[in-house]
């Protein structure tokens, strides 16, 4: 088959579009014939060698979180799964990535895929989808009537993190650039305000920051924050500032897949309750070319899906 791996970690340039021998499912796992992954920033720093810490990987190693395809092989006490089911699902970081014909997935981390869009398509939900609704709902504990505020909402965890905390009853402040600030707004925010500007008009209850902000930018959000509100930040390698005086916690998420919340968040698609946005397909062999474009900054807002090749 088919795969993008890179044998030694470095630039974009050591992905290689290559044939490589067709996995076999093991125990508890089933192999999946692949319609799409996506790029996710984290593939970049696993290919970069910035993540061998906490997140080791065996070289030569198949990028590539996310993926949507179809149930090709089971392998043994495989249940609740059968071939020929559509799914999408959040694949183990540490394991060979969805960057190829076909990928190797432990049965327990997929969920039906939406059938009112392509199934390619719905590569662009799983880990962006699970990290805005861990966000909100888990560690931001938002409820109807709450004003949150989510800075950078222009990127694809903002996209839905929007529209799921709109559904959810809550006044919505989003931050977003000039390119993205419409798109935000389509999606349901009630406020859509520069990323220069932090004043809101009375305090909000909770932050979602998903830019990567300088300490100080992050910092400056916790004065918006009403005492005993919570600051929930996506970026990691910085740690969430919190006010201990006025009860204002600082929670530093790290996503985990989740098959319950990713079939639930699949359902609320083919209700018609959140919508799943695509900025750009590239066929698999682009990938390094993808990689590149990141690397240079040049990646289109949203979410970019890369296709498996067809038989």
């Amino acid at each position: 088959m088919k795969a993008v791996r890179f044998h030694e970690y470095g630039e974009p340039s050591v992905l290689r579009y290559e044939d490589v021998e067709q996995p076999t499912p093991g125990a508890g796992q089933v192999r999946v014939r692949v319609a799409a992954t996506s790029f996710n920033g984290v593939d970049a720093n696993i290919r970069g060698g910035f993540m061998q810490g906490p997140i080791p990987v065996t070289l030569p190693h198949t990028p590539g979180i996310d993926v949507a395809g179809t149930v090709d092989a089971l392998g043994d006490g495989v249940t609740g799964v059968q071939a020929g089911d559509q799914v999408i699902g959040f694949l183990p970081m540490t394991g060979p990535g969805a960057a190829a014909e076909y990928a190797i997935a432990p049965a327990e981390v997929l969920a039906p895929a939406p059938k009112s869009i392509p199934l390619a398509d719905a590569a662009a939900l799983p880990i962006v989808g699970l990290t805005a609704w861990q966000a909100l709902f888990e560690h931001a504990a938002l409820t109807a009537g709450q004003r949150v505020l989510i800075n950078g909402a222009g990127g694809a965890v903002g996209g839905y993190a929007v529209q799921l905390a709109k559904r959810a009853g809550a006044h919505v402040i989003a931050t977003a650039g000039p390119r993205s600030a419409e798109r935000v707004r389509a999606a349901g925010a009630d406020e859509v305000i520069g990323h220069d500007t932090t004043v809101v008009t009375e305090p909000v209850d909770a932050v979602l920051n998903l830019a990567p902000v300088a300490p100080e930018q992050l910092a400056a959000l916790v004065p918006l924050i009403r005492d005993g509100g919570v600051l929930v930040n996506t970026t990691v390698w910085m740690p969430a500032p919190a006010d201990e005086k006025r009860g204002v916690r600082g929670v530093n998420m790290y996503v985990r897949s989740d098959a319950e919340q990713l079939a639930r968040l699949a359902a609320l698609v083919d209700d018609g309750e959140l919508r799943v946005e695509v900025a750009e397909r590239v066929p698999l062999a682009e990938l390094p070319a993808l990689h590149a474009s990141a690397a240079a900054g040049t990646l289109p807002s949203g979410k970019v899906v890369v296709l498996a090749p067809t038989a």
